[in-house]
């Protein structure tokens, strides 16, 4: 997070309107794949993905993410929708405060070893759909319902 770091450095904690970009992860069994996080708060399940960094476009940004976070290389991504507003509100433990448009796409094409970054995730499973824990990121469960709308 170079550019959120830097830029954070001029503003302080002021609010800022942040691009992200999350992929649902799709296996064979159909499942998808959640990672235990690190931070926000810790322990709590969400989707692989984070912020842009300059000069990346939203698909670039999710395969970056999700590459640095589980090792998988992620490939035919299809958007479910893009998630913006005063629900995507977040005040970090350190006060930084933002707005957050995430671009949430979906995907059956990966390959790599799964693999859990240490610094951002405590674990990485495929769940299935219909099991999903109670500690997941309200901003995911909503992208996790509306990508289970496009199937129906």
């Amino acid at each position: 997070m170079g550019y959120v770091e830097d830029l954070r450095k001029i503003v302080g904690t002021t609010p800022l309107i942040l691009v992200g970009s999350v992929v649902i992860i799709i296996d064979e069994e159909n499942r998808i794949l959640l990672q235990k996080r690190m931070h926000h708060p810790v322990g709590r399940y969400g989707l692989p993905g984070g912020l842009m960094e300059l000069g990346e476009s939203t698909t670039e940004t999710a395969q970056r993410e999700v590459y640095e976070e589980t090792g998988l290389k992620v490939r035919n991504l299809n958007l479910i929708d893009v998630f913006s507003g005063k629900e995507n509100f977040i005040k970090a433990p350190n006060g930084d405060e933002f707005y957050v448009v995430v671009t949430a796409y979906w995907t059956k094409e990966f390959c790599g070893n799964l693999r859990i970054n240490d610094t951002e995730s405590m674990s990485l499973e495929f769940i299935n759909v219909d099991d999903l824990p109670d500690n997941i990121a309200k901003s995911h469960k909503a992208i996790i319902h509306k990508y289970r709308t496009l199937l129906t």
